[in-house]
This record gives structure tokens, C-alpha cells and sequence, in this order.
């Protein structure tokens, strides 16, 4: 068993899905910072309390953590540099889903971290984007809690192209599998493998998905 380092509240018992209506205290984190296993987080008012889960974890799923002395810290999403797409959505989510680029899908408009390069390829495509600061929180997996992890497959291609992405170097279709989940690494929600079988809304999302997470409220 890891020794935990020194810290001023108890650590967490449990995550909590449903809001409370007394919080101690509350902890911002970005899009990354709420995918974890294993952290010393700090509150707002400056007080450090220790993260153990049984597997990596996608917090976006959680209200909140309840420490071991019943308190509860709530979980706040930190505001973001991203961009604001409007356009042919349909069309345009596609493209983005292409890269394997975390995407927020909303009626009228799509979220997507700044990004130059995805910012003129939708331009490219008759997109208006807007650069914003604000919370983010795109699509999940498909079977559960776990993320689009997003990497470069160079220049779009139209739908209805062949497998619609282009593979460099070593990456063969040898590497991974299509249409299986793939667990995670390490703690810090790596994958060694992804998987182009993910569909969030109306979609396709090519990342790698775990649906391995704690009990909770």
C-alpha cells in the first residue's frame, strides 16, 4: 500500500454523483484535471486532501467527494480557452470526430479547445468560431465514463471516404482493434490502444473509452 503524503483534511472515501446541500468546500479543475486516480488535490480556501481510486477515473460523471470524516469538497470545472463552432454542425462534428478531438455538442453550437490548426481546417469548411472562456465538458465514451483521447490524423477527408483518416508512420491497423474496449495504463488515463467504433450523439467519436469506476452515490 502507497503511503499517503501529509495533508490537511482526510482523504475520499467515495464519490458522489447527486448534489448535496451542505459542501465544506470545493476544488477547481480543467477538462485534464478531472480525469484522474491517484492526487493530492487542493480547496479553494487552500487546503490539500488525497485522491486514491481503485482505477482512473472520469470525474465529469461526479458532483462531488465526500471525505472520511463526512465532509464534502464539491467539484468545480474551471474555465477554458476554447472555441465556439458554429456552421453545418453535422458536417463539422464530423470533421472534428476525424481528428479524435474532445468535442461538446450543444443544439446551435460545438466546443473544442483552441486549437490554430482545427480552427482554420473548420474555417475551411465554412465554420464561425468564436474563441471563449468556459467550462468544458465534451462527450464521454460511449459505454460509460470514459474520453475521447485526441491526436493528430492529418487532413480531413469527406465523409464517405474509406476509414476516413489517414495512418502515419507506425500507426497500423496492426496496433489496435476496432470496436473493443481498451482499458487504461497508468493513472494518468493514458491508453495504449484506441478505437474507432465510439458514436456520442450525433458524433463519432475515435478515441478510447474505460468504463472502470468506483462505487458511488
Amino acid at each position: 500500500m502507497h503511503d499517503l503524503p501529509k495533508t490537511d483534511l482526510p482523504p475520499v472515501a467515495r464519490l458522489l454523483r447527486d448534489p448535496q446541500p451542505d459542501s465544506y468546500d470545493s476544488v477547481v479543475l480543467d477538462y485534464d484535471g478531472r480525469m484522474l486516480r491517484r492526487k493530492r488535490l487542493q480547496t479553494q480556501h487552500g487546503q490539500g486532501f488525497m485522491v486514491d481510486l481503485p482505477a482512473v477515473t472520469n470525474l465529469d460523471e461526479y458532483w462531488g467527494f465526500e471525505l472520511e470524516d463526512g465532509r464534502i469538497i464539491r467539484i468545480v470545472p474551471a474555465g477554458e480557452a476554447v472555441l465556439r463552432v458554429t456552421g453545418d454542425l453535422p458536417r463539422l462534428a464530423w470533421h472534428i470526430g476525424n481528428r479524435h478531438t474532445p468535442c461538446e455538442i450543444h443544439d446551435d453550437h460545438l466546443l473544442i479547445r483552441e486549437d490554430h490548426v482545427l480552427e482554420k481546417m473548420l474555417h475551411g469548411l465554412g465554420a464561425r468560431t468564436l474563441r471563449v472562456t468556459q467550462p468544458f465538458a465534451p462527450e464521454s465514451g460511449a459505454y460509460g465514463t470514459g474520453r475521447t483521447m485526441g491526436h493528430d490524423h492529418g487532413p480531413a477527408q469527406e465523409p464517405g471516404d474509406h476509414h476516413a483518416h489517414i495512418h502515419h508512420g507506425d500507426h497500423k491497423h496492426g496496433d489496435h482493434q476496432h470496436g473493443q474496449d481498451v482499458p487504461t495504463d497508468d493513472e494518468h488515463g493514458h491508453y495504449p490502444d484506441h478505437d474507432h467504433s465510439r458514436v456520442s450523439g450525433n458524433v463519432r467519436h475515435h478515441g478510447a473509452t474505460s468504463d472502470s469506476r468506483p462505487d458511488a452515490e
